[in-house]
């Protein structure tokens, strides 16, 4: 099958995994696909510095999506990449991440297909693998860890998911969209038998300017989000290979702020 960034083809999708921020992540085949573009339709959290590598004349659509806030519902989405593919524009649609992971990029494959249009796939460095290689976060280790398992924090209901035997000892458990539900997933997770003080890692706006990286236990993870205002985009890391990372004990520092608070007032 001819590549569908043959530059004399019109009328196409090319869907491009942004990676989790910083351009320099991005992989070859999506900078040329950007360079191509006449019209670009990106996620709300896709970096200037990415949009900046598409062509000066393509148009750029915002499609910015936040908790129970669209922009555009999914099937809006849909409809403008159709329709600006028929008057022949070559669209990229930007996801930051991976397309296909959490991505609704299956969804927006299908629906482009279905119009009868052609359409490839980019691959990006979804935000697990670029956070994680950031705060030097083995997901896996021969030593601690043969299973890694991505699921999402806020998806059809966090109740009505099953997670049981994803996390706990010699497994990796990252939970994408999870702050907002940070104390509600922790609860689960006990719930379930994973063990409260088994090593939990935030990673805060990987790779991108003001990034965090914090570890606490999974017990305290609901207690450090509020702590430390942890906000959007930030992916939870649950398992032994959390205490491998770079990523800032919060834990121990609360307890040695407590301790020396506890000291003033017996002063």
């Amino acid at each position: 099958m001819a590549s569908l960034l043959d530059p004399n083809a019109r009328g196409r999708v090319i869907l491009v995994g942004a990676g989790p921020g910083d351009p320099g992540l991005l992989t070859v085949r999506a900078v040329e696909a950007l360079g191509i573009a006449d019209v670009v339709v990106h996620d709300g959290l896709i970096d200037p510095r990415v949009l900046e590598l598409a062509s000066p004349r393509a148009q750029r659509i915002s499609v910015a999506k936040q908790r129970a806030r669209h922009t555009l519902p999914q099937e809006a989405i849909n409809a403008l990449i159709i329709a600006h593919v028929k008057t022949g524009a070559v669209v990229v649609r930007l996801k930051g991440g991976d397309p296909f992971v959490f991505g609704r990029g299956g969804e927006e494959v299908e629906a482009v297909r279905a119009a009868g249009l052609p359409v490839e796939v980019i691959p990006g460095v979804s935000a697990a693998l670029g956070c994680a290689a950031e705060a030097m976060l083995p997901l896996t280790h021969r030593d601690h860890s043969s299973a890694v398992s991505f699921v999402a924090g806020q998806c059809k209901g966090l109740t009505e998911q099953d997670w049981s035997g994803l996390a706990g000892q010699g497994r990796t458990l990252v939970i994408y969209m999870g702050i907002a539900t940070a104390t509600d997933i922790a609860d689960k997770l006990i719930a379930d038998g994973v063990a409260p003080d088994m090593p939990v890692a935030v990673l805060e706006r990987g790779t991108l300017q003001g990034s965090r990286a914090m570890r606490t236990l999974l017990a305290d993870l609901g207690p450090m989000v509020a702590r430390e205002r942890v906000a959007s985009p930030a992916i939870i890391v649950v398992g032994e290979v959390v205490e491998l990372s770079d990523a800032t004990d919060k834990l121990a520092r609360w307890a040695r702020v407590a301790d020396a608070m506890g000291d003033e007032v017996q002063a």
